[in-house]
């Protein structure tokens, strides 16, 4: 939230949309990366892991109990902190536009790591 306690434009604080842009935003970015055959294994890896994180935290509100519940967050945490290593993995060349967006998809799976992270601390 901003001082004047609205969303700033582009940020969303739902953590099922959010983590919904956050694939859509990978996705995006493999467009840009050179086609190496490393970038197409890595990239791979980085479109399962960025959409599990979303996957997992639609699976934990629909829980059955607090214990599962925990479970799937914490896999959403798990494949959040996965995604950030695929991206920081990847090569982008010498575009630094995609270095740009990397490091800034970089920062958003670390903020998700973070929001899940807290959602756990909540639920002890």
């Amino acid at each position: 939230m901003s001082a004047t306690g609205k969303t700033p434009p582009g940020k969303t604080y739902d953590p099922e949309d959010r983590t919904l842009q956050f694939a859509r935003d990978v996705r995006a970015f493999l467009r840009s990366v050179p086609r190496t055959v490393a970038n197409i294994e890595d990239g791979k890896q980085l479109i399962r892991a960025s959409g599990s994180v979303g996957a997992n935290y639609i699976e934990a509100n629909e829980a059955l109990s607090k214990k599962d519940f925990r479970l799937r967050a914490k896999i959403s945490r798990k494949e959040a902190k996965e995604s950030r290593y695929w991206l920081r993995l990847l090569d982008v060349g010498r575009d630094p536009r995609a270095g740009e967006q990397r490091q800034k998809l970089v920062v958003e799976a670390t903020e998700l790591m973070n929001i899940f992270g807290a959602i756990l601390r909540k639920t002890e």
